[in-house]
């Protein structure tokens, strides 16, 4: 039986270049304090041996751990995936990276820290103090929270904020990195202003999620901006469907209720096809609906749901790419917000 060719590692490199570790794992790295007949000759042995450099050969220079740290809410996470009810926004945010973390040689480690947890700050110490990384990317609501943000201040652990958009006075800034809630909730409120739709009534995420109060504004700037009216029209939610049917029903029972609804998140906006069915209301007929995030499930329903995509991959790539352009000294830009989709499907349509 043949034998398995030994794979080649940076002792084999070493060894052929006859310098040391450390010297190798600098050329990896691209590190200025090398010779350039040094790096010339430790390139020639990497070439020759096909050496492809691991996450432990470039860590040995000591200076990078070549990890990033994205931070999720535990509590919300869990429950969606228990729920089995389609959300994509951890999926989405692994896919854009994952993707941009291996680009560039680094790797992302996903970890689930509760925002309300008393013992916040020490799981978040324990995970700096194991994985030592050149990193973190938070999504809301950790995002905005003062003790997540202080520790990996003190831990000098550089962080991008997602969901961040202006300084605000006593909180760290980070790099900011954010999609553009009000625009996207402004395009959806036009889009149903401009089918003649007058009353637009609104479902809102949780109130400690920033983006919830940006979508509500850009909600009510095109319907101020209109001449239409918003009170009575908004109902808050908190992203599960179980909020999405009170809303829902709050703002279909109404004694003048609305002929469309926009609702913050997918789950929501399910709720609301629910709550339309149980009334006898037919979708766009009686009542036009739009949805956030949308998820694969708002694509298959009947009608397809109209939605504000948000580009959840896109927005994590970034966040990576500041922080290792951090990393190398390199310069970064200011808060980046990034412009939402716009997908027009069958629960949208004239008002009746």
């Amino acid at each position: 039986m043949a034998r398995r060719r030994q794979a080649v590692t940076i002792k084999h490199v070493a060894a052929d270049a006859g310098v040391s570790l450390q010297t190798v794992s600098r050329v990896i790295n691209n590190e200025a304090n090398v010779r350039p007949e040094m790096r010339e000759k430790v390139q020639a042995s990497i070439d020759k041996l096909g050496y492809v450099p691991s996450i432990a050969a470039q860590r040995m220079s000591g200076s990078r751990s070549y990890l990033i740290l994205a931070l999720n809410d535990r509590e919300r996470t869990i429950a969606d995936w228990r729920a089995r009810q389609g959300t994509d926004w951890v999926d989405q945010m692994l896919l854009g990276g994952m993707l941009e973390c291996a680009e560039q040689g680094y790797r992302l480690i996903f970890e689930l820290v509760d925002t309300h947890n008393d013992h916040v700050e020490r799981e978040l110490g324990a995970a700096i103090a194991a994985l030592q990384p050149d990193g973190a990317i938070l999504t809301p609501p950790h995002s905005d929270n003062p003790q997540i943000l202080e520790t990996l201040t003190r831990h000098n652990v550089p962080f991008a904020r997602i969901g961040a958009q202006v300084h605000e006075e006593g909180l760290p800034d980070g790099i900011m990195v954010s999609m553009d809630d009000e625009g996207g909730a402004r395009t959806a409120t036009r889009h149903l202003i401009e089918l003649g739709h007058k009353r637009i009534g609104f479902i809102s995420g949780p109130s400690e999620y920033r983006l919830s109060a940006k979508r509500i504004d850009g909600w009510k700037a095109e319907m101020d901006a209109a001449g239409l009216p918003t009170d009575g029209l908004l109902e808050a939610g908190d992203f599960t469907y179980a909020s999405g049917v009170r809303a829902a029903r709050a703002l279909l029972t109404s004694l003048d209720r609305p002929s469309a609804i926009i609702a913050s998140n997918d789950q929501m906006a399910l709720a609301t096809v629910e709550i339309a069915d149980e009334l006898g209301l037919s979708i766009p007929a009686d009542l036009s609906l739009v949805s956030f995030d949308n998820t694969p499930l708002v694509r298959f329903t009947r009608p397809a749901l109209t939605a504000v995509d948000q580009p959840i991959a896109e927005t994590t790539a970034t966040a990576v790419r500041s922080l290792i352009a951090a990393q190398k000294g390199e310069a970064t830009p200011g808060p980046v917000i990034l412009p939402m989709g716009f997908e027009i499907r069958g629960s949208t349509g004239p008002a009746a």
